[in-house]
C-alpha cells in the first residue's frame, strides 16, 4: 500500500512542479516583454531628444534675427563697404605672432579696398597664450569708448612687450588705454567686468561652432579662407568684388 501511495502520489507532485515551472517561465516571458518595451520606449525618447538637440543647433537660440556666426550686430567693423559684397572676418588673437605678421597685410588691404570690402574683427585668445584673453578684454574695454580700432592697433604694435609671457600684462594694457586718453575709470570697470569676458567668450563660441583651431582664420564671403601671401588676398578679393 505504501508503494502504490508513493507511486499515486508522484504523478501530483510532478504536475505541481510543471504548473510551478510554467508559471516561473510565463514570468520570466512577461518580465522580458516588460524590459523590452521600456529599453524600446527610452530609446524613442533618446532619439527624439537628439533630434531636438540638432534641430537647436542648426538654429542657436542666442542669434539675433539677421545674425550669423560669422558677423553679429555686435561685430567690430574695421572698415565698411557700403554695397556689402565682400566681407573678410579674421578671428585673431592679439598674442598671436603669426596674427601680428598678417596685421600689416590686413591694414594695407584696408587702405587698398577701402569702401569696397567689409572687414570684421572677432576675438579669438588661445588658452596657451597667458595675456591674451586680457588683451581681448582690454580692446574690447577700449571698444565701449569707440576706441576698438585705436586699441586694436597699439596691441599688435606693442606685442613684443608683452607677449609670450607669464606674467599679467594688466599695466601695460592700462598704459596703452591711458595713451589713447580714455575715460580709466571707465576702461578700468569695463576691463574687470565680466560682461566683457562674456562678450570675448562669444566670439570664441562662434569660432568654435565654425571650425577655427588657430589663429589668424580667415572667411571671405562666408567660405574659411587661409592665404599664405598678400597676393592670395588680393587675387580672391578681386574674384569676390567680380562675381
Amino acid at each position: 500500500m505504501s508503494d502504490l501511495r508513493d507511486h499515486g502520489q508522484a504523478p501530483k507532485a510532478k504536475i505541481q512542479a510543471m504548473r510551478e515551472q510554467e508559471k516561473r517561465t510565463l514570468s520570466r516571458r512577461k518580465n522580458v516583454t516588460i524590459s523590452l518595451t521600456v529599453i524600446g520606449v527610452f530609446a524613442i525618447v533618446l532619439a527624439v531628444v537628439f533630434a531636438v538637440n540638432r534641430v537647436s543647433g542648426s538654429k542657436p537660440a542666442d542669434l539675433a534675427a539677421g545674425e550669423s556666426r560669422l558677423v553679429r550686430a555686435d561685430s567690430h567693423k574695421l572698415s565698411v563697404a557700403a554695397d556689402g559684397k565682400v566681407t573678410l572676418v579674421e578671428f585673431l588673437d592679439f598674442e598671436c605672432e603669426a596674427c601680428r605678421e598678417a596685421f600689416p597685410v590686413v591694414e594695407d588691404l584696408r587702405e587698398q579696398y577701402a569702401g569696397k570690402v567689409t572687414f570684421v574683427a572677432r576675438y579669438f585668445p588661445i588658452p596657451s597664450h597667458f595675456n591674451a584673453e586680457r588683451a581681448a578684454r582690454a580692446v574690447e574695454a577700449a571698444a565701449q569708448q569707440g576706441k576698438f580700432d585705436a586699441m586694436y592697433q597699439r596691441m599688435y604694435q606693442t606685442q613684443s612687450q608683452w607677449g609670450e609671457k607669464k606674467v599679467p600684462a594688466d599695466v601695460v594694457f592700462r598704459g596703452l588705454a591711458q595713451g589713447l586718453g580714455l575715460d580709466m575709470t571707465a576702461w578700468e570697470k569695463a576691463y574687470n567686468d565680466p560682461a566683457t569676458l562674456a562678450r570675448v567668450k562669444k566670439d570664441v563660441a562662434d569660432g568654435q561652432a565654425l571650425g577655427v583651431g588657430g589663429t589668424p582664420t580667415f572667411f571671405l564671403n562666408g567660405e574659411k579662407f587661409q592665404p599664405q601671401t598678400s597676393d592670395d588676398f588680393k587675387t580672391a578679393i578681386d574674384a569676390a568684388l567680380a562675381g
